[in-house]
């Protein structure tokens, strides 16, 4: 059997089962805001809504979509991720990672220009995380407090998406899911 990792991908062949393994035992213990739900149902909503509500079955967009928090939420790094996973999923988790080191004025702005550059699958991911969160804000215990940052998230991540509509259907699925959404929580 090969090695899990760029020498030849994780043993039985499926990079997201792989994926899905590091990250429940890397964010073992943590929980949502909620104080009750753990982290890791976050990232599993989030690569099946890139999966089953955007229609992307792309391994290693799924692989990306299950770790997209571990290096700003635990002590991963970059390299723990490359090696493991290879160049092209850590890029994408790299790129879904904002730089905590920056004031949060100057944060949001740098994380927008670097999932602009980044590969077209990053902003599936984007999309497929604020829309999660906003699903989830209705158990967040702040309740409508942190709704409108929710929202704004939304609309920054469909404008930085938007590229890709034409070329991607898996975007234009995710773009028609995400506006559809915000309008329910427009009317509730």
């Amino acid at each position: 059997m090969k090695k899990p990792g760029r020498s030849g991908g994780p043993v039985g062949g499926a990079l997201w089962r792989d994926a899905a393994a590091f990250a429940a035992r890397k964010h073992s213990g943590q929980l949502r805001r909620d104080g009750r739900t753990p982290y890791f149902s976050h990232v599993v909503r989030v690569a099946m809504t890139v999966s089953e509500t955007f229609g992307c079955h792309d391994e290693e967009v799924l692989a990306a979509a299950l770790l997209h928090d571990l290096i700003e939420d635990t002590t991963t790094d970059y390299e723990d991720i490359l090696d493991r996973f290879g160049r092209s999923v850590a890029d994408m988790v790299a790129a879904l990672t904002k730089d905590m080191s920056l004031p949060e004025s100057r944060r949001e702005a740098a994380y927008d220009r670097r999932i602009a550059r980044a590969d077209w699958r990053v902003r599936l991911v984007k999309l497929a995380d604020a829309y999660d969160n906003l699903v989830d804000s209705v158990n967040d215990p702040r309740g409508t407090q942190d709704l409108p940052r929710r929202v704004d998230v939304c609309h920054r991540a469909i404008r930085l998406a938007g590229v890709d509509a034409t070329r991607h259907k898996q975007t234009r699925n995710a773009i028609k899911a995400l506006r559809g959404l915000l309008e329910r929580f427009a009317t509730e």
